[in-house]
Formats: structure tokens, sequence, C-alpha cells
């Protein structure tokens, strides 16, 4: 049997062997997987090349594509996921559903059955190009080995072109297996290279000349595709033009929060000041972002299908514009190749809107101040003592819940890629992001937090943590019950409790149990030495902070939601 670096040059080869070869030639370092034995051979084939790929054994397929979505949300190139067929690509869909809803590139390799057992509901077999034809970019099935350099290729460049987004692949084991003459096989392709549009010199005319004469603009970032080099020019952009930027629903770290000229975050729980600034806009720039159901508000930020403002909305996939909102300047480009234009721009002498950008910040920094809850835990508090401790390059993960409100209100990001959250809204993210993020910078302090109904759905993850030495600190906020959906129940059903309770272990002797250093706090005091402690650790680590039920939001108790709900 030929090895996966020389099958070009070996009498013989698989479908395996060369679909190693193209991972090795688009540069990947990492695959996560459980694994399965529809896909045994690319797991021998794998074998050959530890010095290049590492493989990462997951303990849930869910974990396995989160982690490889959450590597291609780090890095821009596609995280790599393999499972088997059935079970383990139902399991792995959620991470695909989340890279197609924020835009980030992913490839998930499923094992398929035999060729020759298709068709007739043979073991676990689906048709994947059904199951995933709607939250996929691309999906296809091999069934010639000699096309997988084709294939790979073709997914590796679907997944980073325009709007990037995820690839599935089927692999019939027969296919991965077969050999056959190496001289037949398709020759390995070079590594994908990225395509993106730029904007036209008329379009960056236009642009500037709509901004120019505004009386009150507002800028908002964020979405899939920003490099560091594109975050310093969109901070030289405003900077020159001193202009209020907010930024998009979980793409906090696209401009370091501490900016004079950063109004706060656009999503939910959105400042109430910045949402009235954005209403009164009247010319608004949106790099970036889709402009989704998360960052307006439920489609309530601006009307549809016209804006009152003069909506200039910048996108690298051209079918994402006028989707909804119908742009006065709709522009299709990359967001390295638009940032670029828009630092070299120059800016008016002088503007009508001098000083918004500071008093938008000044309100920004008024709304970051914490607010008292129920409880002898102060979450606000507890997010400033992280963002104090932290070092600015720390990596913060979560899922979905209601204590990702406090996170996203009070602690500032400050450093490129530091924020890593699904904005499909998906539970049990928070933990394999981190793993996967430890695992692809392992100098970087990488901490997860978690409600304990999100901590649960991926809490197995913790024994792949302790398996790859992966120092995460877990930072589970316990409130026993299911909160967000609490919430909205006392909101529509007002104290009518059922189906939201939750039993949980003792979390901290939980992670005890896989080796990790576990703790409880139940204090604010209690929280930074535990925090110290945990960084400390050597080891993963878990802190449970324990709230009471009645603390819903930053904003408002369960109490208070109930008794607006009955009133209204």
């Amino acid at each position: 049997m030929t090895q996966p670096n020389d099958s070009a040059s070996s009498t013989t080869t698989t479908g395996a062997r060369l679909l190693v070869d193209a991972l090795v030639a688009n540069e990947v370092t990492r695959v996560f997987c459980v694994p399965g034995e529809s896909y045994l051979a690319v797991l021998d084939a794998l074998h050959d090349v530890t010095d290049r790929i590492e493989t990462v054994v997951c303990r849930h397929e869910a974990g396995a594509a989160n982690m490889a979505e959450a590597v291609g949300k780090l890095t821009g190139k596609p995280g790599i996921a393999f499972v088997t067929r059935g079970p383990g690509a139902t399991h792995a869909s959620i991470g695909v559903h989340t890279a197609f809803q924020d835009s980030t590139p992913m490839i998930l390799l499923i094992g398929q059955v035999a060729r020759e057992q298709m068709d007739r509901e043979a073991f676990q077999e689906i048709d994947y190009r059904r199951m995933f034809g709607q939250m996929a970019k691309w999906v296809a099935q091999i069934d010639d080995p000699r096309r997988v350099p084709e294939y790979l290729s073709h997914a590796f460049h679907v997944a980073t072109s325009g709007r990037p987004g995820p690839v599935v692949i089927a692999l019939p084991e027969d296919m991965l297996s077969e050999p056959f003459p190496a001289a037949q096989a398709q020759v390995v392709a070079p590594a994908a290279q990225r395509v993106q549009a730029s904007p036209s010199a008329v379009q960056m005319e236009r642009l500037r000349t709509l901004l120019a004469n505004a009386k009150k603009p507002f800028v908002i970032a964020g979405g899939h595709g920003w490099t560091p080099e594109a975050c310093a020019d969109l901070q030289r952009f405003v900077e020159n033009w001193h202009l209020p930027i907010g930024l998009a629903f979980r793409f906090q770290d696209t401009l370091n929060n501490d900016h004079p000229n950063y109004a706060g975050d656009v999503g939910l729980g959105v400042n109430p000041a910045l949402a009235q600034r954005i209403r009164e806009a009247d010319v608004l720039l949106v790099l970036g972002p889709r402009l989704g159901e998360a960052t307006t508000g439920g489609y309530a930020l601006f009307d549809i299908p016209k804006t009152k403002q003069t909506l200039i909305h910048v996108h690298q996939g051209a079918e994402e514009l006028g989707r909804v909102y119908a742009a006065d300047l709709p522009i299709v480009s990359g967001l390295p190749e638009i940032a670029a234009q828009l630092a070299a721009l120059d800016a008016p002498a002088s503007s009508v809107w001098s000083g918004a950008a500071e008093e938008a910040h000044r309100a920004y920094l008024a709304w970051r101040e914490p607010r008292p809850m129920p409880g002898d835990v102060q979450l606000g508090d507890v997010m400033q003592q992280l963002r104090a401790r932290l070092p600015d390059d720390a990596i913060i993960t979560n899922g979905a819940g209601n204590y990702a409100t406090w996170l996203h209100r009070h602690y500032a990001y400050r450093h490129f890629r530091s924020q890593l959250a699904p904005t499909s809204g998906a539970m049990g993210y928070g933990v394999p992001a981190a793993i996967a993020a430890k695992s692809l910078y392992p100098s970087r302090t990488v901490v997860a937090l978690a409600g304990d109904g999100c901590f649960m759905m991926s809490s197995q993850e913790l024994a792949t943590a302790m398996q790859y030495g992966l120092a995460v600190v877990f930072i589970v906020v316990n409130n026993s019950h299911y909160g967000t959906i609490r919430m909205h129940q006392e909101r529509h059903y007002p104290g009518r409790v059922h189906g939201t309770q939750l039993t949980n272990p003792d979390f901290a002797a939980f992670a005890q149990s896989f080796g990790a250093h576990g703790e409880t706090v139940e204090s604010t005091a209690a929280f930074l030495p535990a925090l110290e402690r945990a960084l400390n650790a050597g080891r993963p680590a878990l802190i449970e902070i324990r709230i009471p039920k009645n603390a819903s939001t930053p904003t408002a108790t369960l109490e208070q939601i109930r008794d607006a709900a009955l009133k209204a």
C-alpha cells in the first residue's frame, strides 16, 4: 500500500490516501473526528502523516463538528471534521448549521455505505445531498476515487470564496479503500486560493460622497472574513472620519472595545441608546454583517425592504445584498479588500457629526457598568474581573443562553478573534469551541463560559480536553433551569412554569472525576481567587458559579418579567 505523501509516484493508491494528500496540500494541520468503520481507510492514511496532521478524537460528533467550525472562525480556513454515516452525520449536523448561519468555512467528511449497497436503505444509509441540501454551500458524494483531488479542491474553494460556509462530502467506504493504479488518479491540486471581489472606483467615490454629505452617519461592522490587517484598516478609517461604530452580534472582537469610537454591540440586548442612535442615523455603512435577525433586533431596527437611512451595504456574497434590505449602494467585496480602500479614503476637512463618536463611546461605557442582580454573585462584576485579569489575546467562548448577556455587555474584547460564539444561537458550542481554540493556540488563555443547560450538552468533551492536555478554563453559570426559555415562558405564559426545570450534578466534582481541577463559587469575592487557581492549575479547570433562578438578565429579574406580563 502506498504512503500518502508519495502516492503520485507509487504504483497503486486509494481514495483515502488521495484524500489525505489533498488535506496536506491544503495545509490542514488538525482534523476532529469520532471514529467509525465507514472511514477506517482514512484513519489508516492519517496514521502516516501524524507529523503534519493531528487527529483530535472527540466524544460526540456534535463536538467534532463544532470544533471544526471554531477552527474555521479563528483561522479563516476550513476546519475539518470526519464522522461516520447515519447517526454520526446527524449528530454533526448542528455544527454544519452553525457554520452556515455564521458564514464559517468548514468541511464535513462523512463515511458512507458501500456503493453497491446504496438505495437499499442499507445500515445507517442516508442521502446526504437531501439531508444537508439547505444547510451547506455544497453537498457531494465521491463515487470515483480517481476524482478525489478534484472534489477536495472544489470543496476548499467553495468553503472560502464569496460568503464562506460549510461543505459536506460523503465518502463511500469501498471508494476509500479500493486500490487502483496511481497513474489513473488526478494530480492533487495545490492549496486552494481565496477568491473575493473588490469595490470599483465608482462605488468607492459614491460611498465617499454619501458619507461626506451625511449629518448623522453610523458604521456597523462584523461578519466573517476579517483579518488583523483589515481590522487595522477599519480602525484607521473610523479614526480618520471620526465615525461612531457598532459591531454586529457576536463579532465584538472586530475592533478594540476600549477604542474611543466604539459605540457598543448591535445585537440581542442592545443598549437602547445605541439602538436609538442607529435609528436616527441618516447614512448607515454596514461592513460585513448579513443584517440578520439578531443584529437587527428581530428585523425591527430597520424598515423593510427600504430603510429610512441611506444604506451602504457591503457583503462578500452577492446573494445576500437585497435579500431583506434594499441598499442604496450595495457593494460585493471581500472585507480586507474594501477595508484597505476605506483606510486610504480622504476624509472631509470638517464634519457636522464631529463629537458623535466620543458621545456614543461615553454611552457605551455607561451601559457597560454593572447593575445589581439577585444573590451573592454579581455577574457584571465577575465579567469585569475577567476583563481585568485576562490578557488581551485571551479567547472567550460561549454557547447560547441568558448567561451570555452579561458577557456581551460587561466584557471588553481587545484583540482580533478573541470572541468565539455562534450567531446561530446553538447551545453546547462553547465547550468544544474552547477545546479547538486551545489546540490551535496552546499559548493563549482560553475560557469557556456556559450555562448549566448549555454545558451539559457537550460536557463529555472534558474527556477530550484531558486526553490532549488542553488547559481550558470552563466557567459554568448554574441557575438550575433553562434560563432563556424560562424568561420567554414567564413573558408569554406568566406563572405557568413547565418543562424548564433542571437537576444538575455538582459540577466541580464532575470535573474532578475527569481529573480536571474543579471548584464552586457562591460569592463575587470568591471568584477571582478561584480564577487564579484555575489559570495556574496546569490542566483543564472548571469553576461552577451558582446564581439564583430569579437572576434572569442584566436588566430584569424573572419576577419583574412575570409582573410586567401579568400587567400587560
